[in-house]
């Protein structure tokens, strides 16, 4: 073929040098698109504290976190093991405590205290001989925030009353220019007053243009009061929370009537309640109906209400109330194209919330850096059980890995993972709990057999602040097949020398996007591209397969994640 391209021999030398190349620099971008799927990084390594030159290096880096993060240097610590750097964290910490008790950062000394008497402070008890129990700092703590006093003396006594406690959100962003015409912005929500103060709830995504950096038009932020929808009066933002959806706002006006807060662990399913809000504009707008679930999955954080009461655009922030007329839920979503489908806030999360939106601003949460679901023998749930642990993160150096099941944090038990993210909505980033957790389960059998084999360990969890993309942290940390596990659902193992692309599926976790899709084990998947989407937040993977319950045929697919999933934690 070549002697007839390029007629003679001394040409065909030429073009078959030249093919050569191609065909070299062909492998070479193959080479290098294998390399960007299976980027060997710099994972991080359990740390070898029998090695002096490690250890030395460890001192340091405790010593560069005794400012910034005293928590985490305390903690770094305890996992060292010496007692004398130990001894320096703590001194540093009381230090710390004392200062903002004289600051009255009632806040920022109970993250203090609560993380020594977690460590043991016996050596330091002078220190706080004449400062606060973790009792007393709790009663100062929340004595200034709203919705949590006891002495609510503007309950409301009938509906109509509750009626005159919600308020319509109004958030004026100018004017919008679409298709040659302008036509005014606006963005209508409902709210609740908890407060006799002035102060309010409503959800997060009603307000975001008010606080979101990335938003750089213009905002305005406004209330209406039921009974006079014609004055709008300006309020702030105290603080809000993102991933629950939740703000707290403030107007310089003394209420009526404030809705009281009650206990929604205490619903259950075919409870009556009712929704009040501004539904497409309606102020003071009423419906009812009943609680269809309790355990819905849509937030990265633990479980909202299912509800058939009407709920529609401009309804989100509104109260869900029971027949005690106290406020069980916030409303936030309903599926307009599906009538009846309907979500809310259990309050219980709002209570968590509002100590910290009041203090903070802007809510952070904390994690350990795993993935998990919950732990169950039969029915009954048992625990949290690990299914991955990020490189380097909090859970990764206390020694946690696959398959231990945590069964109880700060002396609280942890039955599932909705227990676990709760208790740890009460405590800030950088804080340090006690924790308890059962190693050994190697199957899915709880037989007693299998149980005896079981050990119970003791340790010191130290809550990270959680990142807001923790699927994108796993991808820049992880190997591509360990990632797997978070992102899809699938355990891999690598099944060729000469592919490095190439894998052969482990175990699939029940219940996963793999498990969908009829995944299984030992079936065999090649991963040919993976796209980041930081726009949309997510992750996307091509691949083929073949899979057993799909007849073993050689199917090309995308499989798809999203940054962030109600699974880590």
């Amino acid at each position: 073929m070549i002697f007839n391209i390029c007629g003679n021999k001394k040409n065909s030398k030429f073009w078959f040098f030249f093919l050569y190349i191609v065909f070299l620099f062909m492998c070479c971008m193959n080479f290098i698109s294998c390399n960007s799927i299976n980027n060997v990084k710099n994972i991080p390594q359990p740390i070898d504290y029998d090695d002096s030159k490690v250890v030395q290096n460890e001192i340091k880096r405790i010593n560069s976190f005794m400012e910034s993060e005293p928590v985490r240097a305390l903690w770094r610590a305890i996992l060292l093991g010496d007692e004398e750097i130990i001894s320096k964290t703590k001194e540093n910490l009381c230090q710390l405590y004392i200062r903002a008790i004289d600051e009255k950062n009632y806040y920022e000394a109970m993250k203090y205290l609560k993380s020594l008497e977690t460590s043991g402070f016996s050596d330091f008890e002078k220190a706080f001989s004449e400062k606060y129990s973790l009792e007393e700092l709790s009663k100062l703590f929340l004595q200034e925030v709203p919705g949590l006093l006891s002495d609510n003396k503007k309950k409301p006594k009938t509906i109509a009353d509750c009626m005159d406690a919600t308020v319509t959100i109004w958030v004026d962003r100018g004017l919008k220019v679409q298709n040659g015409s302008g036509y005014a912005d606006i963005v209508i929500g409902s709210g609740f007053f908890i407060d006799k103060r002035g102060y309010l709830v409503t959800n997060y995504h009603v307000i975001d243009s008010m606080v979101n950096p990335k938003y750089e038009g213009f905002s305005r932020l406004y209330i209406k009061l039921l009974e006079d929808s014609d004055t709008k009066i300006p309020a702030k933002v105290v603080g809000y929370d993102s991933v629950l959806d939740l703000a707290l706002l403030k107007v310089e006006v003394e209420p009526k009537f404030v809705l009281e807060l009650g206990t929604s662990a205490d619903l259950k399913i075919g409870d009556k309640v009712s929704a009040i809000g501004t539904p497409i504009g309606l102020e003071g707008t009423l419906t009812s109906g009943i609680i269809s679930s309790t355990e819905r999955k849509l937030m990265t954080l633990g479980n909202v209400f299912q509800l058939d009461a009407a709920v529609n655009s401009g309804n989100s922030g509104g109260p869900l109330i029971d027949e005690n007329l106290k406020v069980q839920a916030v409303v936030f979503a309903g599926m307009l194209q599906f009538q009846g489908l309907n979500f809310a806030i259990p309050v219980e999360y709002l209570r968590q919330e509002l100590s910290l939106m009041y203090n903070r601003s802007e809510v952070v949460h904390s994690w350990i850096g795993c993935y998990g679901h919950t732990k169950r023998n039969g029915k009954q749930k048992v625990g949290l059980e690990i299914q991955y642990v990020l490189p380097g993160g909090s859970a990764f150096l206390a020694g946690l890995k696959e398959g231990d099941v945590i069964t109880s944090v700060d002396g609280k038990k942890v039955s599932s993972l909705e227990d676990f993210q709760f208790i740890c909505m009460g405590y800030e980033p950088e804080t340090l709990l006690n924790f308890t957790y059962i190693t050994g389960y190697s199957n899915e059998d709880l037989s007693e057999s299998a149980t005896a084999e079981l050990t119970e360990k003791n340790g010191f969890l130290y809550l990270d602040k959680r990142p807001k993309d923790p699927g994108y942290e796993i991808f820049k940390t992880d190997f591509i097949q360990n990632g797997f596990v978070p992102l899809f659902g699938m355990k891999m193992i690598p099944s060729s020398t000469l592919n490095k692309n190439s894998y052969t599926i482990e175990s699939v976790i029940k219940g996963s996007a793999a498990d969908e899709l009829n995944f299984s084990k030992f079936d065999a998947v090649t991963v040919r591209d993976m796209k980041i989407d930081m726009e949309n937040e997510y992750i996307f993977v091509q691949i083929y397969s073949k899979r057993k319950k799909k007849g073993f045929l050689d199917i090309s697919m995308v499989l798809s994640s999203p940054f962030d999933n109600p699974y880590y934690f």
